[in-house]
């Protein structure tokens, strides 16, 4: 006997599902993970369903439990008609700005589509791609079934990236704070100084006149 979908969970699906019979072609979620940070890449996914697809528990992947966004992950993945991975070292972030570095892990995650959408709603406010219509709705991954599993996807890209940083730089504990500017990771910069994942463009009063 098939599931019965939460309330959350049928109202982000028939936000697409709206979407999806004005029949413009496939739709597609893009979401981030990892402007705020002071170090490490940021990350975007871009997710494709097909229209019967449902995944109990997909949301915003910031209101969902570190465990079940593991799971939900390889639930996405493997239903999803097809997804794509987008990421900016802290390098290319200090180069572009944080915003430009954002647009181009989404455009490389949507390049990495092995089907070309006909409508993309973004998260957020900012972004445009020529190969299709861009939608870009604020809180979308609160909204849209879509951009909720590309948050989930991005998210958990990140934070496994961050977990390895922390095998190269064990004095910093990249596997807790993710490289954004706690107070225990300010004091891991005060004591050991940058790494070279560390945003440079990212300026901090807090350790500027420890380290400048």
């Amino acid at each position: 006997m098939a599931k019965t979908p939460s309330i959350r969970t049928r109202g982000i699906i028939e936000y697409d599902t709206i979407i999806r019979r004005e029949g413009k072609g496939l739709l597609c979620g893009v979401d981030e993970a990892g402007r705020g940070p002071i170090a490490g890449p940021v990350v975007a996914a871009a997710v494709i369903f097909s229209d019967d697809v449902y995944i109990e528990g997909v949301y915003d992947s910031k209101k969902v439990t570190r465990k079940r966004r593991e799971e939900l992950y390889e639930e996405i993945t493997s239903q999803a008609l097809s997804w794509g991975v987008g990421i900016i070292d802290n390098r290319q972030i200090d180069e572009l700005n944080i915003l430009n570095a954002t647009k181009e892990a989404m455009n490389l995650a949507i390049s990495r589509l092995k089907e070309l959408p006909g409508v993309i709603i973004a998260d957020g406010n900012f972004y445009f791609n020529p190969v299709a219509e861009v939608r870009n709705v604020i809180k979308a991954d609160e909204k849209s079934f879509s951009v909720a599993a590309a948050s989930i996807i991005a998210k958990v890209t990140r934070d496994r990236i961050m977990c390895e940083y922390e095998n190269r730089f064990p004095n910093y504990s990249f596997s807790h704070h993710k490289g954004y500017g706690t107070q225990d990771h300010i004091e891991e910069i005060i004591e050991f100084g940058y790494t070279e994942i560390h945003r440079r463009s990212f300026k901090l009063k807090a350790v500027q006149g420890e380290l400048f």
